[in-house]
């Protein structure tokens, strides 16, 4: 059985080894303009994924939501997810809910995130959070390929450690990458590496600073930087702890987002998110119905 059962969930979340076969789930959800407006046109997914295609607000882009199954990851589990909209297209995909990685006594969890754009396409990348348990071991890998003129906006957040039980993240691997291309042509890469005794990384003035989370939010486009001076004005006017950084060049827009509270790292996330969509592709201010649940 794929799933975990419940009280082999309570023996993850308590840290106890949960023994199963590693799980390999699969997504692929593409969208092409069909007749004068976005449509689905490949939909295949594996267990323990799953898609989900919920009718979307009025005014607002066709939605894909990726569903994980298995209450979470546990070690050697892997996800591959291949996201695509085809020229002129117009499309969003989030998730249903944040990503728990479970403890591991060796094997990594691995989640790779294709992001394929062609020219004239939009498309939206903004899955929610995942939690990393302590003595978890998460590889994550995020690849984002854009062609001609094609324009996105990505994100990722990492929370550090459970804190309604207060916990820290003290050991594991946290390995959180990026690769931005352009025309085949690498634009921009990033990884964020933590192994072993992360926790003077995570509490070091010059490193996390006690954080408890961090966001990364990516705008691709030919005019991404004209949007760097509103986007801070913006982050300049929420009222918020979390902490923002924000840079432009060679197409790119990139967004840093670092906060002491979980919650606030994810508002400020969703506000910056839903300015930059407006500003720069003229859709309506607001989130996924899912992020409001």
């Amino acid at each position: 059985m794929l799933d975990l059962t419940l009280a082999e969930r309570r023996d993850a979340e308590r840290g106890v080894e949960v023994k199963k076969v590693a799980v390999h789930g699969a997504a692929t959800v593409r969208f092409e303009h069909r007749h004068g407006e976005t449509r689905l046109a490949t939909l295949y997914h594996h267990d323990p994924l799953r898609v989900l295609l919920p009718t979307p607000r009025r005014g607002d882009l066709p939605v894909a939501v990726l569903a994980t199954t298995s209450g979470g990851m546990v070690g050697g589990d892997r996800m591959d997810i291949d996201l695509s909209v085809g020229p002129g297209a117009r499309a969003l995909v989030t998730t249903q809910a944040a990503e728990k990685v479970y403890r591991s006594t060796g094997a990594d969890c691995r989640i790779d995130t294709r992001v394929a754009v062609e020219p004239g396409g939009w498309l939206e990348w903004l899955p929610q959070e995942a939690i990393v348990f302590e003595g978890s071991r998460l590889r994550r890998l995020t690849r984002l390929e854009l062609s001609g003129d094609a324009r996105l906006i990505a994100g990722e957040m990492l929370v550090f450690g459970r804190a309604a039980f207060g916990e820290t993240v003290t050991h594991g691997l946290i390995r959180d990458a990026w690769e931005v291309t352009r025309d085949s042509r690498l634009v921009w890469a990033d990884a964020l590496h933590l192994d072993g005794a992360v926790e003077e990384a995570l509490q070091h003035p010059a490193g996390f600073a006690g954080a408890a989370a961090c966001a990364t939010l990516l705008h691709a486009a030919p005019d991404a930087a004209d949007r760097l001076d509103g986007l801070r004005a913006l982050a300049d006017s929420m009222e918020s702890d979390a902490r923002v950084g924000a840079t432009a060049f060679d197409g790119l827009l990139v967004i840093r987002i670092l906060g002491g509270d979980a919650r606030a790292v994810r508002r400020a996330y969703a506000t910056l998110w839903s300015g930059l969509r407006a500003a720069a592709a003229g859709l309506p201010t607001r989130l996924p119905r899912l992020w409001e649940v």
